[in-house]
């Protein structure tokens, strides 16, 4: 099984612009997510996956200096340009995460790829009770070659309704250790008070370390007033006109999607 890891990531950004090159104690926030990547030991390739965008340029460069493979794909349709890489590369199973995320936990990406070479039937894979930021997750390419043909949606940006149906797909909802867990930090980055909140948690720490999840809890149990620098900002999520939209054409087309699942799985 050749299991990828898969970072997406675009400039498009409108409440903090160019986010993803901003600087964050010696590195860009989009080389400390890679920095991270390489330390994911279980993974055949790290391939940056942006899209055709002229204004992505800047990322293919940065893939380029930092020795990972990048893939140019769809602007809109992040399902699609990650089944695109996904096949492009070859891989069976992609470990991935949002370029926002400099802080996603290294140690967790190590356990869905030792749970999915264990259990191969698994579909999709989230571990649940990290930080916003932290949480990391796992896909079959085969589970996003069947979601890509049967969806209706083109601005696939929030996409985890449309790959957590149980219903249809292996779901394996990873539960973190009780230390691992906390509800009242949000370390993702998306508005300007996220991107103070990082610069600050960092310039704790030496120039270019790749931080410890738990180091960095340590950190803010310590210090509480940089938590509170961006625990007011409010998470985007999908509308819940389109979440209804979405579980309805789930139980409508129940069987037909199974059908498809089956000749995609079975080819």
């Amino acid at each position: 099984m050749r299991i990828g890891f898969l970072i997406t990531a675009r400039l498009k950004s409108s409440r903090l612009k160019l986010k993803l090159l901003k600087p964050l104690n010696g590195l860009s926030v989009i080389e400390h997510v890679i920095q991270r990547a390489k330390k994911v030991v279980e993974c055949d390739d790290i391939v940056l996956c942006t899209s055709k965008s002229n204004q992505d340029l800047p990322l293919v460069r940065i893939s380029n200096e930092n020795n990972i493979f990048y893939y140019c794909g769809s602007e809109e349709d992040v399902l699609q340009r990650m089944l695109d890489s996904a096949v492009f590369f070859e891989m069976d199973f992609v470990i991935g995460i949002t370029a926002d995320n400099p802080l996603f936990s290294i140690y967790h990406a190590n356990l869905i790829s030792d749970i999915v070479r264990r259990n191969p039937s698994l579909d999709f894979i989230y571990t649940n009770g990290l930080p916003m930021g932290v949480n990391i997750y796992g896909i079959k390419t085969n589970a996003l070659k069947t979601v890509c043909e049967i969806k209706e949606e083109i601005d696939t940006e929030i996409w985890g309704y449309l790959i957590n149906r149980p219903e249809i797909f292996n779901v394996h909802e990873m539960q973190v250790e009780e230390y691992y867990q906390r509800d009242n930090f949000r370390m993702t980055l998306d508005e300007i008070d996220d991107y103070q909140f990082f610069r600050t948690l960092y310039g704790r720490f030496p120039s270019g370390d790749i931080i410890e999840i738990l180091d960095a809890y340590d950190l803010l149990d310590s210090d509480q007033k940089i938590a509170e620098i961006n625990n007011h900002v409010v998470q985007k999520d999908l509308d819940e006109n389109a979440k209804q939209r979405i579980a309805k054409f789930y139980t409508d087309n129940h069987e037909k999607i199974l059908n498809i699942k089956n000749k995609i799985y079975n080819n």
